[in-house]
């Protein structure tokens, strides 16, 4: 895999990993809309690693 690839990759993991916690703090029942924002945004970057081609999901797939 390419530098720019596992560094895409390792940005988006990230990325994900942030909006499960941002998800947590944002109180679900008090502040449905954003949490439903944050949400699908944790979604899209779980499809991006996982369906784009980029390999990201290839690697983990070979790692485990």
């Amino acid at each position: 895999m390419s530098d720019t690839r596992q560094s895409d990759c390792e940005r988006l993991e990230y990325v994900s990993a942030m909006l499960v916690e941002l998800r947590r703090l944002s109180g679900g029942d008090r502040h449905p809309m954003l949490s439903y924002l944050i949400e699908m945004a944790y979604l899209e970057a779980r499809d991006i690693l996982e369906n784009d081609g980029s390999g990201c999901g290839d690697e983990r797939d070979a790692v485990a």
